[in-house]
């Protein structure tokens, strides 16, 4: 089996790269929604991170100081050494990583930190042949059983290339509409406890 965990919203109590946005960029970005603003979630990730004009060292520093993590996560990274597949930064999921000393895998996007603004660098380019968006399904592992646990609205075409699902808050929405199986869960206690 391989576990693959989301890094915010999943790891993370909350969304790690939102909060950065709104302590260390400009949070205006999100007024009407994503939805309404970009044609796609790549787009809209795009915008989001042009708004950081802090140093990497700035935004680490933040990280540190106010990302929590899941409780269960080190029973997870423990028991499982799950891959990290997300859509957010190094710049804020390491520093973290190390905070709690904990090594995994990480695939993420990247950022070239800019003063006017960062630029967003996708780990695979050129849109997902199954969503036509910038999605992590192409980051997911070979490896099966593939058990996939997320949360948001990036996690959606990746969970659907796994054998397991756990899901909250807006990915449980989205399986539940189109009539997927999957398992909702709260922390990450519940999936451990789930996987026992």
């Amino acid at each position: 089996m391989q576990l693959v965990l989301d890094w915010d919203g999943t790891i993370t109590v909350r969304d790690s790269l939102v909060a950065a946005i709104h302590a260390l960029g400009d949070p205006s970005v999100y007024e009407g929604g994503i939805q309404q603003n970009f044609g796609s979630y790549g787009e809209a990730l795009a915008a989001e991170v042009a708004t950081l004009r802090v140093s990497a060292e700035e935004a680490a520093a933040w990280a540190v100081e106010n990302v929590e993590v899941s409780p269960g996560f080190h029973d997870l990274a423990e028991r499982y050494e799950p891959i990290i597949v997300s859509s957010g930064l190094p710049q804020l999921i390491l520093p973290v990583l190390e905070r709690e000393g904990v090594e995994l895998e990480v695939r993420s996007n990247n950022a070239e930190v800019r003063p006017d603004g960062w630029r967003v660098i996708f780990r695979d380019e050129g849109a997902c042949p199954v969503c036509g968006d910038k999605c992590k399904r192409r980051s997911l592992p070979d490896t099966r059983p593939l058990v996939f646990v997320g949360d948001g609205w990036s996690d959606r075409c990746a969970s659907l290339a796994a054998d397991r699902v756990f899901a909250r808050t807006g990915l449980a929405d989205y399986l539940d509409e189109q009539g997927v199986p999957f398992e909702r869960y709260e922390t990450l206690n519940d999936v451990a406890a789930a996987l026992t």
